[in-house]
């Protein structure tokens, strides 16, 4: 039979463990949220009417602000960006290189950050407090933090390829509503993973 307060304590100590570490540690761990989310973005369902993939990305952005929190969790996706644009090939579809930040799908890379900052702060902020769930954290952190800023650059990005901005209902089909589902399970996922492996929540 499993020891639940046992197992609540060794989560607990874990990321206290996280929280004292030193700054190679830190480094190390900083390192390797950068490459999860590398080999999440291969995951990938290319669409023919947007270029913008489906990929897995976004459970592991989730993911960094839960696990290494406001400072370290965004500071993951930056090192994610800086490493593929020095031409490690691990954004979406084994690319990489400077041209990503040229791309329609630059935007949501910078979303990245800004969703595993708020997801960070949040999970940081609410910790000891009565809230139960960071499900809807997550659900803003996905579709604010990462689609607005997305959403800005695949507009910017048509107008400099095709010459025009698309209307809003245009914008929407390209880059928010092939993704909802998907997105919705990778948010829930993570959100999973944040009750199994987060510190408890007290009552």
């Amino acid at each position: 039979m499993i020891n639940m307060n046992s197992y609540y304590e060794k989560r607990k100590l874990v990321f206290e463990r996280i929280e004292k570490s030193s700054n190679m540690e830190k480094g190390l761990m900083v390192f390797l949220m950068a490459c999860f989310t590398g080999i999440m973005a291969q995951i990938i369902i290319p669409l023919p009417w947007t270029p913008v993939p489906i990929t897995g990305q976004t459970f592991a952005v989730l993911v960094s602000g839960l696990i290494l929190g406001r400072k370290l969790g965004p500071l993951s996706q930056i090192s994610y960006i800086i490493i593929g644009v020095l031409g490690i090939p691990w954004f979406a579809g084994m690319s990489g290189g400077l041209n990503i930040l040229l791309s329609a799908s630059s935007g949501y890379l910078v979303g990245f950050v800004f969703a595993s900052l708020f997801i960070g702060y949040m999970s940081e902020k609410y910790s000891n407090s009565k809230i139960r769930s960071m499900l809807p954290a997550m659900l803003i952190a996905n579709y604010i933090c990462i689609y607005i800023p997305g959403l800005i650059v695949l507009a910017i990005w048509q107008y400099f390829n095709l010459g025009n901005f698309p209307n809003l209902n245009d914008l929407l089909i390209m880059g928010v509503i092939p993704f909802i589902i998907g997105d919705l399970f990778k948010i829930v996922g993570a959100s999973i993973f944040s009750k199994i492996f987060l510190p408890k929540i007290k009552s």
